[in-house]
């Protein structure tokens, strides 16, 4: 009667186990559920829309800032063009004591310009060997100036070599005939 009796107490003692599992059940079916699909926003759509606005119009002032603050790309520059401004620089130079300095400036100005011009050898070779080469040469528009390019660069030879010095009225000469020469030897204006 032993045993009896102890599984009728255990089994007293037992009975309030039997409604747990019921109540962990009903927890447990409110704890897991479905996943449910994202839950809107308020406004989500604002922010987004407010910064692509700003990027919009911060690009139209932007180009319109450019348009209006752009610089005039300058027409490129014919050689005549070039050797006339480079020749410009030298005026400074038209001192009594720079006159060595102007002369050579000049002169090898002038060199280059034929050079680049008439694809002729200038600046390797003496003025006399110049000259003489210019005599034998079948370009024309050169030859006709021979006489101002043979007064001109015997000037500025006798100023480099002989280290004499020129007054300021026999150096504007010397600028105005190598401005003279650039500009009846230079290109024909574009149309």
């Amino acid at each position: 009667m032993n045993a009896r009796a102890c599984a009728r107490r255990t089994a007293e003692r037992c009975t309030w186990l039997a409604f747990l599992p019921a109540a962990a059940w009903a927890d447990a079916a409110d704890d897991i559920r479905d996943i449910r699909g994202l839950k809107p926003v308020p406004g989500s759509w604002v922010i987004p829309a407010v910064v692509a606005a700003a990027a919009f119009m911060a690009l139209c002032a932007y180009v319109v800032w450019r348009r209006r603050h752009r610089v005039n790309q300058p027409w490129a520059l014919t050689l005549s063009e070039q050797t006339l401004q480079r020749l410009d620089t030298t005026r400074p130079l038209m001192r009594p004591e720079t006159a060595r300095a102007f002369g050579i400036a000049a002169s090898e100005l002038i060199r280059d310009y034929i050079e680049k011009r008439f694809d002729v050898v200038a600046t390797q070779r003496t003025t006399e060997e110049f000259l003489q080469a210019l005599l034998q040469s079948s370009n024309e528009a050169l030859a006709r100036h021979r006489s101002l390019l043979a007064e001109f660069l015997q000037q500025c030879d006798f100023v480099k070599f002989a280290g004499d010095s020129l007054a300021v009225t026999d150096m504007e000469a010397l600028f105005q005939s190598a401005h003279r020469f650039v500009l009846e030897t230079g290109e024909a204006p574009v149309a």
